[in-house]
């Protein structure tokens, strides 16, 4: 478990890597640019890999290594790296495996009412990063946040984060409402995380069904988040995103990630001021 909370509220921090953790070439390739990059981002850096996309659109999308695999593939990156590690968790009994190697846990957006996910993943301890479910007004993520600080040892000191990912409109696009990194800080009396990722996920109009995005609209999407007071990033990447698994048409291109990082760092420094 981390010592101090990977969540400061006066310092930029990153939460990055694969939407899946694949085989250990790739996912140290990518977490590899994230430690250099660690030394760069205020707050630090946290590498995220999913071991399942369980909320995927078709029955025949790839989900992922499973939990063991997949928590095996994390204890690599982070004993060889060095970054603390994050992952997505689904069901409560997944809560105490995933916490004997990671340092964060994360409750995805569709998830984010699920009172026993969000108890057992307090109980653990670990910092949680709660995503806000598309349909949620922001102060909506408030009952979230209190069960799991009512299941934390920690209390209302439990550390947590709360992250944005837009809002359903029309069809299938999502919309950022920039008022919300405010609202939700405010409301969760938590930091407040721009998911710039999935914030420009079309899901289910990409090909044969499968979500598409627009990742052109990352940057200013981004960049507009840190204006609005946003207080961390949370960006998925990847060498190939054409060929990726899933969420490629909404992931960064490795080789362009630490240009963008470094371009985001300079503009919270300014906003900041």
């Amino acid at each position: 478990m981390l010592a101090v909370t990977p969540f400061p509220s006066d310092r930029l921090f990153l939460i990055a890597g694969p939407c899946q953790a694949e085989d250990d070439a790739l996912n140290l390739r990518v977490a590899e640019v994230l430690a250099r990059l660690a030394e760069r981002v205020p707050g630090g850096v946290i590498y995220k890999a999913s071991f399942d996309k369980a909320n995927r659109s078709n029955a025949g999308a790839m989900r992922g290594l499973g939990i063991e695999r997949g928590l095996e593939a994390l204890a690599t990156v982070k004993r060889e790296t060095g970054l603390p590690v994050l992952t997505d968790v689904h069901l409560p009994a997944q809560c105490p495996v995933a916490a004997e190697v990671c340092d964060v846990l994360q409750i995805p957006a569709f998830l984010c009412r699920q009172t026993d996910l969000l108890e057992a993943a307090g109980r653990t301890g670990l910092p949680v990063n709660i995503k806000k479910g598309q349909w949620l007004q922001p102060e909506g993520m408030a009952g979230a946040v209190d069960k799991v600080r009512a299941a934390s040892p920690h209390g209302a000191a439990a550390p947590l984060a709360v992250t944005e990912r837009g809002t359903f409109f029309g069809y299938g696009d999502l919309v950022v409402d920039m008022r919300n990194f405010a609202r939700l800080r405010d409301s969760a009396s938590a930091p407040a995380v721009y998911d710039a990722t999935h914030s420009v996920q079309q899901p289910g109009r990409g090909d044969a069904g499968a979500s598409g995005g627009l990742r052109e609209f990352i940057p200013p999407l981004l960049f507009a988040a840190l204006g609005a007071g946003a207080q961390g990033l949370f960006i998925e990447t990847h060498p190939d995103p054409d060929h990726a698994p899933s969420d490629g048409p909404n992931m960064v291109p490795l080789d362009a990630f630490p240009a963008l990082i470094d371009r985001a760092v300079e503009l919270w420094s300014l906003v900041r001021r």
